[in-house]
């Protein structure tokens, strides 16, 4: 779990070192993290579900060993399309390491204890989000562009060395029990979720007619998808689970957290610089507050799951990351540092207890043939939040600031802009906390009927 986040986190800081090394632009460069998030998104799901099939300790090695491979290969690129082509090996690599820890850990990991087991893998995800931008400024300044992906490497003969040695084997199941992998749904799903990301990630937030179309597009899909499903002997994702209203809020309220997630990362620095006045290293130290606050959030936060139930806790989560952002609709820039810093602790350490219990909630009673599916639909609801938070929320912010030019912005249309942005953030908490206590009562008629 830490290297597929590691592996998010870490380029982004490299854009500028790229575009000069390679004498390419903006938009060219940003390739080299849209192929990562491209592959991981679109592919997720499937590689949970081939998992399931052909089993997921076989499976995540492979993965493990391309990503090592693959970031690698990242560092010896010679040319930009080259590095951007494994940067999308690597990402499908992360896919399969996402999708399949989780799904391993429900499945090895005892029932009481699956709470604390994902606050741990919440940690690691954390951790690594954190320290990628502070350990790639050091190691290009240091080294150059190129360690950033080779420090993957060591780190990846660990992980498929631990993972070799210690994960339990597969177990084998019968021809008659063995069902066929879903190609046309595959390829749809990837299809489809390429152009909701693409849509909503290119033209660096101002949309034309490209993204439209490709917004269309991915409505079609949806469609297309929907259909072929319903008609599939063994399909990729089997539809009637999500009449189970647990786990299609689960993934509701997954996305839309995920969305306001990504509001900090996108307004926090601007309003920091602009609004507050710190210089770019303050900046950094602020912005690491966050993660660093999720990181020693995540295990009592499963502890905290396993005590008390994963729904109640999801409820709790909520509730605190709407205290967190209401704050945040309030604040003043003379509050300096603490009054940015102090409500997203509390949004952080609220989406701790959100993610662990959520998680917990969807993992726990999945049957073992869907493990890797269902922690597949749980990673892609959350990429595809933060894909829609950087877009939307981003455009919030900058319509909020009346400017044209976010780096001009007056310092008070900037704390304006963010005030309303998690103004915008905390009604689509409301929303999740709604659709979360509403999944509650839906599920009492069902749990008496089974007893």
């Amino acid at each position: 779990m830490l290297l597929p986040s590691l592996g998010t986190s870490i380029a982004n800081v490299a854009l500028p070192t790229l575009a000069e090394a390679f004498n390419a632009s903006f938009q060219q460069v940003q390739w080299v993290v849209l192929a990562y998030l491209l592959a991981t998104t679109t592919l997720i799901v499937s590689v949970g579900r081939l998992g399931d099939l052909i089993g997921r300790r076989r499976l995540l090695l492979a993965g493990t060993f391309l990503m090592t491979v693959a970031s690698g290969l990242c560092g010896l690129a010679s040319g930009l399309w080259m590095l951007i082509a494994a940067r999308a090996a690597q990402g499908l690599g992360a896919a399969v390491m996402m999708a399949l820890t989780m799904a391993i850990v429900g499945e090895a990991v005892p029932k009481a204890r699956t709470g604390s087991a994902m606050g741990l893998l919440g940690t690691m995800s954390a951790v690594g989000t954190a320290l990628g931008p502070t350990l790639g400024g050091v190691l290009i300044a240091s080294v150059g562009w190129q360690s950033i992906f080779f420090v993957n490497v060591p780190l990846g003969i660990l992980a498929f060395a631990l993972a070799l040695r210690f994960l339990p084997a597969d177990r084998e199941t019968s021809k008659s029990d063995q069902s066929s992998l879903d190609i046309l749904g595959t390829l749809l799903l990837a299809l489809t979720l390429a152009a909701y990301a693409l849509g909503m990630t290119i033209g660096r937030g101002r949309f034309g007619g490209l993204n439209v179309a490709l917004l269309v597009a991915t409505a079609l899909g949806v469609g297309l998808f929907l259909s072929a499903e319903a008609r599939a002997t063994s399909p990729l994702i089997r539809l009637a689970r999500f009449r189970d209203p647990v786990l299609s809020a689960s993934l509701a309220t997954n996305a839309l957290v995920s969305t306001v997630m990504m509001a900090t990362l996108v307004v926090g620095p601007f309003y920091l610089a602009r609004a507050v006045g710190l210089d770019t290293a303050h900046v950094g130290i602020a912005m690491s507050a966050g993660p660093v606050i999720a990181a020693l959030a995540g295990v009592p936060a499963g502890r905290i799951v396993d005590r008390f139930g994963a729904q109640r806790i999801v409820a709790c989560g909520l509730a605190g990351m709407v205290v967190g952002c209401s704050a945040l609709c309030m604040v003043r820039s003379t509050l300096g540092i603490a009054g940015y810093v102090i409500p997203i602790g509390i949004v952080t350490a609220s989406y701790a207890l959100f993610q662990a219990a959520n998680n917990t909630a969807v993992m726990a009673d999945v049957s073992a043939d869907q493990r890797g599916v269902i922690s597949g639909m749980l990673n892609l609801t959350r990429n595809l939040g933060l894909i829609t938070g950087a877009s939307l929320l981003g455009a919030v912010f900058a319509f909020a600031s009346h400017a044209v030019e976010i780096t001009s912005a007056h310092p008070e249309s900037v704390a304006v802009g963010m005030r309303v942005t998690f103004t915008v953030a905390a009604v689509l908490v409301v929303v999740a906390l709604v659709i979360a206590l509403g999944s509650r009562v839906l599920s009492r008629p069902a749990l008496r009927s089974k007893a």
